[in-house]
């Protein structure tokens, strides 16, 4: 293998890294320390980058703040359903038909054209032992792959990218916001974050401005800080409102050394953002997507993967899902937005040629209780269908549907029966093609879509 280049000068550096010409009279010298130190640390290491432009692709969707399965996927003819939602549930005669018990919301139109066309699965029963109903911790649950009981320091994906990975592009792992989901969180860090091609640029300060390079150093720090949501793992209030959640990542504070600090600053600093830029330029979007920012998120990872940057993983959100109340109002909307967009998305790719090589999944940290409360919505639940589409996805139900009976309920809630960490080790081994067992701690049955 080729080893990688060893860099003794600032100039040498900047002359031969991707940030390159442009930038060599703006990069600030806390920058300049950090590559020194991390080309130390480079010349040890004899595996060379790998590129991932011509392997699959995941693409992580948060449906964040809990989305209502059974409104979702409706269990019409079920009359336990009918008695726990006298005014809530969705009539039989709205719901559009899958088979003889099931159906999807009537918002979800788009996600029926892609399950009679073959591209989407339904995997029935989602949840883990001990759900826990904290919007931050299940979230954190979900994003670790972490046991109820238990915390994990880094995220399922980063375990992907310390395990199969190595020597990757940064952008080995692309999440489309201002925050790095805590699924990314890795040993050695990998991954960038960005709201627009347009928002992940390095910001040169203005040298005729009185705060000069600091203003520069300033920048770039604000553009990969992260911050923790109100709330999160600190024992503070959740807000119950419906639509209050827009996007919930996990515990994101660093618990690094300074040394990762700097690790995590330069892996974002060596991707250029002129590419990135230029992608998204040339790169164009094939049919009509909606307009909300799901969409946008989706149009952008599009033209990202039409543009070949090296992605393995995408991770976008969708906020919203808590509906304590008004429910009827805010889940139509919400599920019409990521039915209507997902089909877009897919109808892209497939223009593109790339369909075949890009899988979507789908997640919330948890489902809703199966009783309607006093305020048109549902609380905190646990298990949950969620949904697999796209590249070689074949259309059906698959896992257990958990019973609706009062009795089967435990607490309220509906009982899983697929973990959602067998989900993952079946995307890891089949998808992603990399053993399972090293990155979720133990080999989970992988769920398998046959």
């Amino acid at each position: 293998m080729n080893q990688q280049p060893r860099f003794h000068t600032r100039r040498e550096f900047l002359g031969r890294s991707l940030l390159g010409g442009a930038f060599a009279a703006t990069v600030p010298a806390f920058l300049a320390n950090t590559f020194g130190a991390l080309d130390a640390a480079a010349a040890e290491s004899d595996l060379a980058p790998t590129t991932g432009r011509d392997a699959s692709i995941l693409v992580i969707l948060q449906m964040a703040g809990g989305n209502d399965g059974l409104n979702t996927l409706v269990p019409f003819a079920d009359d336990h359903y009918r008695r726990a939602r006298p005014t809530l549930g969705v009539p039989a005669a709205d719901v559009l038909r899958l088979n003889d018990s099931f159906g999807l919301h009537p918002a979800l139109t788009s996600f029926k054209d892609l399950y009679d066309d073959g591209q989407l699965a339904i995997i029935q029963g989602v949840g883990y032992p001990n759900p826990n109903r904290s919007h931050f911790r299940s979230t954190e649950i979900w994003q670790t792959a972490s046991d109820a009981e238990k915390f994990e320091k880094y995220g399922w994906l980063g375990r992907y990218f310390d395990n199969a990975c190595p020597g990757a592009d940064p952008t080995v792992g692309v999440s489309i916001g201002r925050q790095m989901p805590q699924a990314f969180a890795a040993r050695a860090p990998k991954g960038i974050s960005l709201e627009s091609p347009g928002s992940y640029r390095f910001l040169p300060g203005d040298r005729n401005h009185p705060e000069g390079m600091a203003g520069t150093e300033e920048s770039y720090r604000k553009m990969n800080e992260m911050e923790e949501p109100a709330g999160a793992m600190t024992g503070g209030p959740e807000t119950s409102s419906g639509g209050s959640i827009g996007a919930i990542h996990g515990r994101t504070a660093s618990t690094g050394s300074p040394l990762d600090f700097l690790e995590r600053t330069a892996l974002d600093a060596q991707v250029s953002s002129e590419r990135i830029a230029q992608i998204s330029q040339k790169a164009k979007n094939n049919g009509t997507y909606p307009t909300s920012q799901l969409a946008n998120s989706l149009k952008l990872v599009a033209r990202l993967i039409a543009g070949g940057l090296p992605t393995r993983v995408y991770y976008v959100s969708q906020g919203g899902y808590d509906t304590h109340t008004n429910q009827v109002g805010a889940q139509p909307r919400l599920l019409r937005e990521l039915g209507d967009s997902l089909k877009a998305f897919l109808a892209d790719l497939k223009i593109q040629g790339n369909l075949p090589r890009v899988r979507v999944m789908t997640f919330s940290e948890f489902g809703r209780r199966v009783a309607e409360n006093a305020s048109g919505g549902t609380d905190h639940g646990a298990a949950a269908p969620l949904f697999l589409l796209g590249g070689g996805v074949p259309s059906g139900f698959y896992g257990q549907s958990p019973s609706l009976a009062p009795a089967d309920l435990i607490n309220g809630d509906l009982a899983f029966h697929v973990d959602f960490r067998s989900l993952y080790a079946g995307v890891l081994e089949d998808w992603l093609k990399t053993p399972s067992a090293p990155i979720l701690g133990r080999q989970f049955p992988p769920l398998r879509l046959t």
